[in-house]
């Protein structure tokens, strides 16, 4: 009896901790398709979930962070959601490539359209919003970005909580992108210049190994030979010894 109800206590915490584990992981959030690298471009994803059993979300808005602008971004094309980029003008200028911007974009913003039967995300579905972005700062190890996300029943998620070091997750936090170290080329560079002194190391290591299987074989080729002259020589010898002797038999 005890066995039994012990079994059926841990049931119930496993099944608890699975809920909580689902509530707080059911939220907006941003992740970069590989990594995003400080000073660098980077391919970033927001992931959208439907948390509503009756009603399906219509609509994203992103809002960008102020201290830490983004000169460029580019959304990718979703089917069945209309895109619009605002711009907004920067208290302090960027300069990016030898330019200076006095713009960057301040919010991105979908909205569902099509047929009211596949109109948005429906209930237990998810949805992903590409963008590609950049220069990424380099002075900070993450960005965050505030969300809106509206359902078609006229109901306003607002994921804008920032998490404060210690606390436990806010009930509605604000997606949070981080940024891993610099490279030495935010365009790859870096791999490519390492591909190519592996390369020219490869390069190297064969050319030393050719010469010295060159070499080798060389070496081979003199010793046979000097073999083939001392066996010529003794059977040369050999013969005229056996000539003389022939010679002084006849005679005798």
């Amino acid at each position: 009896m005890n066995v039994s109800r012990i079994a059926l206590a841990g049931g119930v915490a496993a099944s608890t901790v699975l809920i909580l584990a689902g509530t707080a992981s059911a939220h907006v959030s941003v992740q970069p398709q590989g990594e995003a690298a400080k000073g660098g471009y980077a391919t970033i994803n927001f992931k959208v979930p439907n948390e509503r059993d009756d009603a399906s979300t219509t609509k994203l808005e992103v809002n960008f962070p102020t201290d830490h602008p983004l000169a460029s971004v580019m959304p990718q094309a979703v089917p069945g959601w209309k895109i619009a980029v605002t711009r907004s003008k920067l208290a302090k200028p960027l300069t990016m490539h030898g330019q200076k911007i006095d713009e960057a974009v301040s919010k991105v913003t979908w909205t569902a359209e099509g047929g009211k039967d596949d109109l948005g995300i429906a209930p237990g579905r998810f949805q992903q919003f590409p963008l590609s972005v950049g220069q990424l700062p380099e002075d900070t190890d993450q960005l965050v970005f505030k969300a809106i996300q509206t359902y078609d029943n006229k109901e306003v998620v607002r994921w804008i909580e920032e998490q404060k070091d210690g606390a436990a997750e806010p009930e509605t936090p604000a997606p949070v992108l981080k940024l891993t170290a610099a490279t030495t080329d935010e365009h790859g560079g870096a791999a490519d210049d390492k591909s190519g002194a592996a390369g020219a190391d490869a390069a190297k290591d064969n050319h030393t190994e050719a010469s010295a299987a060159s070499a080798s074989a060389d070496s081979s080729s003199d010793t046979t030979a000097r073999v083939l002259g001392i066996v010529g020589i003794v059977i040369g010898a050999a013969g005229v010894a056996f000539g003389v002797l022939s010679g002084r038999r006849r005679t005798a």
